[in-house]
């Protein structure tokens, strides 16, 4: 095994960054930033406990769901889930989170890294509202850094491409694979039951 050591064998083993990516890294929110950021309609967000384990969660909802309060301040409403919470007990352990932006059709994409708090407060989460239903929490990240990055991925990936889709039916349900991860479950029950959720617990 031929391990890389520490960051001085990192640099060299992939050599120097381009002038343009180094100074590409803003502290704040730009015009163009705030463009993608309200084009938006799915982010990742990572985030990880004091011990270093990590989480990437998705999160999605209308174009523009992220609300950008100031130029280093963004609101992410929470909308009903699996009460995992994994992101907010991580939050509440190590406050820093990283999040990628992706806009439909475009192929690059927004970086974000920062610090987040939990917010419950509901007078300030009401401009978050949707389908007469305001979230009960949220989660407000102060900037550190922000940047875009390039589209080579989502290139490689042939995401947006609608050749690259899959049928449907050639990949099991979320239903059948619980009923095969997890005894005591009927594949038809679980189904049942996500199509509830999707119809009923969206908001």
């Amino acid at each position: 095994m031929n391990d890389i050591p520490n960051s001085e064998a990192l640099r060299a083993h992939f050599g120097p960054m381009s002038s343009m990516v180094e100074r590409k890294v803003l502290k704040r929110l730009d015009q163009h930033c705030r463009a993608f950021i309200e084009l938006s309609p799915f982010l990742v967000l990572a985030s990880a406990d004091a011990e270093g384990n990590l989480d990437a969660s998705p999160r999605g909802d209308p174009p523009g769901f992220v609300r950008i309060i100031d130029d280093v301040t963004l609101l992410i409403p929470d909308r009903p889930g699996n009460n995992r919470v994994d992101t907010f007990g991580n939050i509440l352990s190590s406050p820093h989170v990283g999040m990628i932006f992706l806009v439909p059709g475009i192929d690059e994409t927004l970086r974000v890294n920062g610090t987040a708090r939990t917010l419950t407060d509901q007078d300030a989460l009401a401009g978050s509202e949707v389908q007469g239903r305001v979230p009960k929490t949220g989660i407000v990240v102060h900037i550190d850094e922000v940047f875009f990055h390039c589209g080579k991925a989502i290139k490689r990936a042939k995401l947006w491409d609608p050749a690259s889709r899959i049928e449907r039916s050639t990949f099991p349900s979320l239903g059948r694979i619980i009923s095969e991860q997890v005894a005591g479950w009927s594949a038809e029950d679980a189904d049942q039951r996500i199509e509830t959720s999707y119809r009923e617990r969206m908001y």
